[in-house]
């Protein structure tokens, strides 16, 4: 199946389309498209956002580790770095304060039809990426290499397996939704 899928282009395309479109309806389903869903979060007064993204991090992570473990799947992390950290962070930070979208709840936004999103989130991502391309080729062998961490993941940074590492991570994760959820937050 593994080979299958790395062979067909289209059906990539087909199932990235798929759960793209699966991914927004959960997203607006749950209130991520809103602006005062997102605000509220950036106040700490809303908590729906982190809901829906520990939601989405915990089943991802089962789902992985579980394709992992039947062979369906085999992963290859980016490497990384403390520069290219910042770097995307500081991207996605002056982006999300200045709409108070981030992309995926961009996209979501346009579907609900708020033109906020369409004008200032597309002229946004479009400033954004343009910027970032410019600037790439001084970046990239400076500040975007600075802090190197390679391509480690969590169970190889702790020398702890993975079948150890995803129930920990998963329960400590379902204990902070629960905490959220049971305070009404």
């Amino acid at each position: 199946m593994l080979t299958t899928l790395h062979t067909k282009k289209g059906l990539q395309l087909f199932f990235g389309f798929l759960f793209g479109i699966l991914f927004g309806i959960f997203l607006q389903k749950g209130g991520a498209t809103k602006y005062d869903v997102i605000v509220g979060q950036l106040l700490l007064t809303d908590f729906t956002v982190v809901k829906i993204m520990l939601s989405a991090v915990i089943t991802g992570m089962i789902g992985i580790f579980a394709m992992k473990s039947f062979g369906w799947v085999d992963l290859h992390p980016k490497p990384g770095s403390w520069g290219s950290s910042a770097v995307g962070g500081l991207i996605f930070g002056v982006g999300f304060a200045t709409l108070g979208y981030c992309p995926g709840t961009i996209a979501g936004a346009i579907g609900n039809g708020y033109i906020d999103a369409a004008t200032g989130g597309i002229i946004g991502i479009l400033i954004g990426a343009g910027l970032f391309a410019a600037i790439y080729p001084r970046l990239m062998n400076g500040i975007l290499r600075k802090g190197d961490f390679g391509d480690i993941t969590i169970p190889r940074l702790i020398k702890v397996p993975e079948c150890v590492i995803v129930p920990i991570v998963v329960m400590f994760l379902v204990f902070i939704l629960l905490a959220l959820e049971s305070k009404g937050m």
